[in-house]
């Protein structure tokens, strides 16, 4: 069975690997599609091999903020292995491409059968709780401008391009910020040389500039993946 391109299914032995896949099917991941929201029934996971989907915290009264992102180094909907089977927030499409989507009895009897699954499966929960506390905190007390440039180095890491489609409203809406705050921080990103950004079109100039600008949660982060999300086999 060759690679998917999902980093956690291809973590999985030969046999795991297959038999998951057989269990599945591959699903578009359309930009701003939302899969889930909060409390509602969850009826399948995805493994994106391309794209990436934002978890969205929403609060009565405000447009909600990204408290977490998933592409193709884990899954959205692992918490259905605690036996939960109710989304915690909204999972929205922000990069579009495509993912093995299998229903939930479909992945629950892959994590009975497979011991390799459930270990990987466990590891990319702490990881992504990790995420949730780290940019809860991030959100608190860290500016505008290097969250910025940390949320599009995990964008580009995902997206693998250097050029997004992406207003200053999405972007604002992403921070939980207000979009005159978004206007400021990217306006000091590109006088920086860092991104170019002009009529919904940004596009990533200096990545090592923007490493330097991001806050440290960024190198965080990737120091959670690398320790937890195992390698591809």
């Amino acid at each position: 069975m060759s690679a998917t391109q999902n980093r956690l299914i291809d973590s999985l032995s030969q046999a795991d690997r297959a038999s998951l896949i057989k269990a599945g099917e591959v699903v578009p991941l359309q930009m701003a599609e939302v899969l889930g929201e909060p409390g509602q029934v969850q009826r399948h996971v995805y493994f994106p091999h391309s794209g990436y989907i934002s978890m969205v915290a929403l609060l009565k009264g405000h447009t909600g903020v990204e408290v977490g992102m998933v592409g193709r180094e884990g899954m959205l909907g692992g918490h259905a292995l605690l036996g939960v089977v109710a989304w915690p927030w909204r999972a929205l499409v922000q990069g579009p491409g495509e993912a093995w989507r299998l229903s939930v009895p479909a992945f629950v009897a892959a994590l009975a059968r497979s011991s390799g699954l459930r270990r990987g499966v466990q590891r990319h929960l702490y990881v992504l709780m990790a995420q949730q506390a780290g940019t809860a905190a991030c959100t608190r007390f860290h500016l505008i401008g290097p969250r910025l440039a940390r949320w599009l180095l995990m964008s580009q890491d995902r997206a693998q391009t250097h050029q997004f489609q992406l207003t200053h409203e999405f972007l604002a809406y992403m921070l939980g910020v207000r979009r005159v705050g978004v206007t400021a921080a990217a306006g000091a990103l590109q006088r920086m040389g860092l991104i170019e950004y002009h009529r919904g079109e940004l596009r990533v100039l200096d990545r090592s500039g923007l490493e330097g600008a991001a806050c440290a949660c960024y190198a965080t982060d990737n120091a959670l993946y690398a320790q937890w999300l195992a390698p591809a086999a």
